[in-house]
Formats: structure tokens, sequence, C-alpha cells
């Protein structure tokens, strides 16, 4: 099954319980928050939740790291372990809300940036994640009261990542790294190529991606999109990209990264179709 584009953080689980209506709580609003801030700053945002169900529904709310690497795993972590994470920084209210039919509540929160990382000056991005996740009604977590049921159902639980990111102003370098390039078979007559992207540097990026393929003569014979992907430093996604049909031979292949500005950054490799 093909991921989730990583900007959208919406992760389903089933578990067992006593039987229940469906879910029922929307966000509304961007899952990702940016806000520019220098040391010592501080500042609020707010998002809102939306109970779409004609009953009453609870949520939780927690704090996670999170992290994902090339070969594919995405990571929530204990809030604060990551070397850039801000969430020690933030506080939110309120964590346990019960939202009315047809309602909404206000989830406000607020970020203290310190002034220094102990010997270090802060620069670049921090981040972290507030987890939204309904509570299932009728579940031994759940505050609501309900009407006597029989028996067990699966119940589906739907938790939504709302990223909340500093990006500290005017600082951070920006820097990128190719890694592990080979042309796959992605069906019986098209190949791709795949290569992992790392972001080294110390600002996040949501950059355009793409590969040019250019024949022996140096005559370009295709330029095509990638995924464009919200990458924070330290993480690394994997990009496949399609080639397009061509004769057999040696190609060259351009695989550039270009956040802006002067933010590009490419790699060049021969291939042989």
């Amino acid at each position: 099954m093909k991921s989730l584009p990583r900007f959208i953080h919406l992760v389903l689980f089933v578990t067992l319980c006593a039987a229940s209506a469906a879910a029922q709580i929307a966000i509304v609003g961007e899952l990702s928050n940016d806000h520019q801030a220098s040391p010592g700053d501080s500042y609020e945002g707010s998002f809102t939740l939306r109970n779409e169900g004609s009953q009453p529904a609870e949520a939780k709310i927690y704090q996670t790291d999170y992290s994902f690497s090339c070969d594919g795993k995405t990571e929530y972590g204990e809030p604060g372990r990551i070397a850039r994470s801000n969430a020690r920084w933030i506080e939110f209210r309120p964590d346990r809300p019960v939202i009315p039919p047809r309602g909404s509540v206000v989830v406000q929160y607020s970020v203290n940036v310190p002034r220094n990382l102990g010997s270090d000056s802060l620069k670049g991005c921090y981040w972290s994640m507030l987890m939204v996740e309904e509570v299932a009604s009728g579940s031994p977590e759940s505050s609501l009261p309900t009407a006597n049921q029989k028996g067990m159902g699966l119940q589906q639980t739907i938790r939504y990542g709302i990223q909340i990111a500093t990006h500290i102003t005017g600082t951070g370098t920006s820097s990128v790294q190719f890694s592990d390039p080979a042309i796959t078979q992605i069906d019986s007559v098209g190949k791709a190529l795949r290569i992992s992207v790392s972001n080294t540097g110390e600002t996040w990026m949501r950059p355009d991606v793409y590969l040019e393929i250019f024949d022996a003569s140096g005559k370009s014979r295709g330029r095509i999109e990638g995924t464009k992907y919200r990458m924070y430093p330290g993480t690394c996604v994997q990009q496949e990209i399609k080639i397009p049909s061509l004769p057999p031979g040696d190609y060259t292949a351009l695989v550039v990264v270009d956040a802006g500005g002067d933010q590009a950054f490419g790699a060049q490799y021969t291939i042989k179709l």
C-alpha cells in the first residue's frame, strides 16, 4: 500500500472495543503550522476541532516527536527526544475536549522559544507534533455516558498529527545529500529512477523535485516531476521517478531538488536503459 504524503498525517487504527458510532471529529484548517521566531520569543496559535456527528465526541490531545528515514520508517517518538524537537517549548489546552454535536472546540497552544540550547545557539528549524485522537464512545478511556452495549466490534480510530514548526529567523544552512540511486522495474515495460534524498542542513524544505534525461548528444529527452515532500533537518525521503520510454542506450540523468532561491541541489548519473 502506498503511504500517504508526509504532510497529511492522517493515521487510521482498528481496535477491538464496544461497538460505537463512526468517527465524528475533523480538523478545521491546516495540519502544518509554521512560525518565524527569534530566540527568547513567544507566540501563540490555535486549531479547531469540529464534531460532524449527532452525538457528543471526545478527543485526547498529546505530544510526540516526529521523524522519518530513507527506508520509509516513520517514528512518533517520546516528545523532546530528538535534537531538533520543540515539544518542550509548547503548552496547549484543552487536552481532553468534549465537542458537542455539530459543534466546535478551539485548541490553543503557546510556544516559548528558549534563548539557547545549553551552550548551543538556536538556528534553523525545530518541530514536533500535537496528536489529536478520537476517544471511542463506550471504550474504557471514554468519559462520556453511554447506553448499555452488548458484544464487541471493530472500531476505527482516526488520529490526526498537527505539525508545529519553529523557524529561527535568518538562521540555518541548507544542504541535501543524494544516495542509493537505482533503476527499478515498476511494471512490465516501465522503469524508474529510485533515489534517497536526505535533508542534511539546518532548515526545513518542501522542494520541487524532478528528473531530466539527456541522450548521448546532450539533448533533453524529458523532464519528469517527482513527489513534493515536506523535509525537516535530519530526515530522508525516497523518490521514485518514472523514466520515459526511450530506445536502449546510455543516458545522463540529472536529479534536481529545488527549494527556491539559492536552495537548489542536483546530482548527475549515467544510466543504461
